[in-house]
């Protein structure tokens, strides 16, 4: 559905995005993931038509970014981070006003129907200027939906959100996720995780890894990491541990409590085990663990200058991230 080739946008000298080149499935929930001034919002405003690229090709369900700029935005519901909302109008005004501006017909159903579905319906007759910023993210997630879009592109969509309205935010992610393509973008990377098929991480206007989370974490951290309790101080077991092919590290971390990293390759938890049971000890606990997201994230980008984005002057004061 969406299809990135050689991606590049400059402001001037500044180059904000260079070279991308990724994919992103039907049915398919991407993350797209990186410090501020990664180039991320550059990305994502490209792929709606909110700006050409300088240099390099996308399209999107099928239509030419560039030659087909109208077929495109008719396919693709956008929640930027800063969503534009008129402060005098009403909820269902507001939704009413955008579903008559895209042709949507039977424009009354359609609203009401997108008001259930984010949850808004009680405050229909609210003016917009009087909610809560959780409140205005819902109703700019309602616009995103108004058109029943191919594409769905969210640019953090659950800021501002409390924990309750995330999970909501979350379900509904899911359900869309499951006929139609998202690309998301966010700041909280375990809800990155839970959600993505499979994650995009730019730095510098690049990308500096592409996956799905867990095998990311394989990828990163080798093998992951292993948590191993015995009964008892363990005395001795270090040694015998420290011996077995597949383990990159062994430290002993209290008594009876071990911390392994793993190289890649086959999963060394049976022959941990064996050791421990045929050396004589009780085994209380062997827990395989992977790198979070979180910890993929700060490894890929701690030592990389963040690009700050140059926007032109009519874009000052928006967000560049």
């Amino acid at each position: 559905m969406i299809r990135v080739e050689g991606l590049t946008k400059r402001y001037g000298e500044r180059t904000a995005i260079s070279g991308l080149t990724f994919h992103a499935e039907k049915g398919e929930i991407v993350g797209f993931l990186g410090p501020n001034g990664a180039g991320k919002t550059t990305t994502m405003r490209i792929l709606t038509g909110y700006m050409p690229p300088s240099e390099g090709k996308a399209s999107v369900a099928g239509f030419d970014l560039l030659t087909q700029s109208l077929e495109v935005r008719k396919r693709v519901g956008y929640l930027p981070e800063n969503v534009p909302l008129y402060p005098e109008m009403t909820v269902v005004g507001y939704l009413d006003f955008m579903a008559e501006l895209r042709q949507i017909p039977k424009r009354n159903d359609r609203v009401d129907e997108v008001m259930e579905v984010v949850h808004i319906s009680q405050r229909a007759e609210s003016f917009i200027g009087n909610l809560s910023k959780g409140l205005r993210q819902r109703v700019g997630l309602a616009q995103a939906l108004l058109h029943k879009p191919e594409v769905l592109i969210l640019d953090e969509p659950m800021e501002g959100l409390d924990p309750q309205q995330q999970i909501e935010v979350k379900r509904l992610i899911r359900e869309v996720g499951q006929a139609q393509t998202v690309m998301l973008s966010t700041h909280i990377l375990a809800h990155a995780q839970e959600l993505c098929d499979r994650v995009i991480i730019i730095n510098g206007g690049q990308i500096v890894a592409e996956d799905a989370p867990d095998r990311l974490s394989a990828q990163i951290a080798g093998g992951g990491r292993v948590h191993l309790q015995v009964d008892g101080d363990g005395a001795g077991l270090l040694e015998e541990l420290r011996q077995l092919p597949g383990l990159s590290r062994v430290e002993a971390a209290r008594d009876g409590l071990f911390d392994i990293e793993t190289a890649p390759g086959p999963d060394p938890r049976p022959l941990i085990a064996s050791t421990v049971v045929g050396g004589g000890w009780k085994l209380l606990e062997l827990r395989r663990e992977r790198l979070s997201l979180e910890e993929i994230f700060i490894q890929l980008t701690r030592d990389e200058e963040a690009a700050a984005e140059v926007v032109p002057a009519e874009a000052a004061g928006q967000d560049a991230a």
